[in-house]
């Protein structure tokens, strides 16, 4: 993570700032094989001269293999806005003249890494070299090398470094994150401002913690030991002297250290590691859906004994894997791979964690009339795409005053209106049946409900098309379904929406009880 002189964090981690990421393996004979046994738990009280000397072996043991990570980033192109003409040298525009004489100067920025095998590779934090144009890695003994990329993982923000010392290196072994609990002792090591071989101590707070910024595979462990910029990559230890996590991010009002920080789990980061050391990048299987949870609600208006499963709210490509299985819009999804699912998180990660091209059966259910049938797919995996796609956006449709309707009805907190051809332009609905969204109450309790994601569940211009399991026609249709709800009842509404992102109609659950 950079420090004051280094180039700033991208605006989309908000506050909560990269830090910096590393894996350390020590006393492995393969190079890709990761311990798995669980850590002794200490049975005796531990007195404060014990944990001392545990802090100071553990630090001699593990500092060797943390390495200083220093990147010099591309010099810019000069700026020019669209539209604008060259820069003139003309003499009367002072500004202009001292912009032109201003050199362009590469960005710098320091982080920490942890060699994971004696052979020079290393593992830290993909946003530690992002973009760089040459990366320097600075051992314990101060001997530097130049680093190459060996390969990256933006999905975890990791990236494996391979430096050519000539010579067996110190090496740090990866444990096992999944025993890791609340209330462990943890070292963070690493160079924050730059500082190399700086040692923290703290517990672990919290286990499998999703923060804002985060994506669907950072599940972090979460720490009081203290992270500040320039962590970024570096490992968090166990008593053990193994590595359980990388530390990736911090939670903080100013910048810097406020008590919190994130770790990547090293058995994440060992699958990662694993995966670019055998492909030179990470290959992840791909259904091609959006999904969403089967919830409380969910199960009660449709008749599920559990509040288990993935609805498939859409499939956007009609050649997707989960399209050529024959799998639809509506679609639950209870079983996978002859696993059972939980929620859309677990179906995500158990197909990630399934190679691609590889076939496996799908069992899920399918509406059909007012029955629930039970079906079964096999369906052949595709490769999950990069998360550098970009998608041309447009702009938010210009909203409407639209006169002469009928008045709106506002049950559960919500405002809403029958479909016209002119509010159809506006959100750009043509072709579609419901009711709209005008508004929502914000003191209402549906103004709370959130999606999977912890977003809003409904918003202005979404189309409500079904309301437990019945098709909405108007808004008398409407309020008759929901004037027989009392509190305490289960909702499912079905939902159409506009995505400018894919220029398409979205569909989603939500699920949410009458308050």
């Amino acid at each position: 993570m950079p420090d004051g002189r280094k180039k700033s964090l991208p605006t989309i981690r908000g506050i909560f700032l990269s830090l910096v990421f590393s894996c350390l393996i020590f006393g492995l004979e393969m190079p890709i094989s990761f311990a798995q046994t669980e850590p002794e738990k200490p049975s005796a009280a531990v007195t404060p001269e014990m944990l001392s000397a545990s802090f100071a072996k553990i630090s001699k043991r593990v500092e060797a293999a943390v390495v200083n990570i220093d990147t010099k980033g591309k010099i810019p192109d000069p700026v020019t806005l669209k539209g604008e003409k060259p820069a003139t040298t003309n003499p009367d525009d002072v500004m202009e003249f001292f912009r032109q004489q201003m050199p362009r100067r590469p960005s710098y920025a320091v982080g920490s890494g942890f060699v994971v095998d004696k052979t020079g590779y290393i593992l830290t934090n993909f946003h530690v070299i992002d973009d760089a144009s040459r990366i320097s890695v600075k051992l314990q003994s101060g001997e530097e090398f130049v680093a190459r990329v060996v390969g990256t993982d933006e999905e975890t923000d990791l990236a494996v470094l391979k430096i050519d010392a000539g010579r067996e290196l110190p090496f740090i072994k990866l444990g096992n994150s999944d025993a890791a609990e609340v209330g462990d002792w943890v070292l963070a090591i690493g160079s924050p401002f730059g500082l190399d071989q700086t040692v923290t101590a703290g517990i672990i707070s919290k286990t499998r913690r999703e923060t804002p910024y985060a994506s669907q595979f950072q599940k972090f462990i979460q720490t009081d030991a203290a992270i500040n910029r320039g962590n970024s990559g570096g490992p968090l230890v166990d008593m053990n002297g193994e590595v359980i996590g990388i530390n990736s991010q911090i939670a903080t009002s100013t910048g810097d250290y406020n008590g919190i920080g994130f770790a990547l789990p090293s058995n994440e980061a060992a699958n990662v590691y694993r995966q670019i050391r055998l492909n030179g990048k990470v290959k992840r299987g791909y259904l091609g859906v959006i999904l969403d949870s089967v919830k409380t609600e969910f199960a009660k208006v449709y008749g599920l004994p559990e509040a288990k499963g993935a609805i498939i709210t859409e499939i956007r490509d009609k050649t997707s894997a989960a399209a050529t299985a024959g799998l639809q819009t509506g679609d639950v999804i209870l079983e996978f791979g002859g696993e059972k699912i939980a929620n859309a998180t677990d179906l995500i990660a158990k197909v990630a964690a399934t190679a691609p091209e590889k076939e496996v059966s799908v069992v899920y259910l399918r509406e059909v009339g007012n029955n629930l049938e039970r079906k079964y797919a096999l369906v052949k995996l595709a490769e999950r795409p990069s998360n550098n796609a970009v998608v041309n956006e447009e702009p938010t449709p210009t909203k409407l005053t639209v006169s002469n309707v009928k008045k709106p009805i506002e049950p559960f907190g919500l405002t809403l209106m029958e479909l016209t051809p002119a509010l159809a332009a506006v959100y750009k609905l043509e072709g579609s049946k419901g009711l709209i969204i005008k508004n929502i109450n914000p003191t209402s309790f549906i103004a709370d409900v959130k999606n999977s994601n912890g977003a809003d569940a409904l918003s202005e211009g979404d189309l409500i098309q079904r309301i437990n399991r019945v098709g909405v026609t108007d808004l008398k249709n409407f309020n008759d379904t929901a004037s027989k709800l009392k509190k305490g009842d289960a909702v499912v509404l079905q939902v159409q929406t506009y995505d400018p992102r894919t220029r398409s109609l979205q569909f989603r659950i939500v699920q949410f009880t009458v308050q």
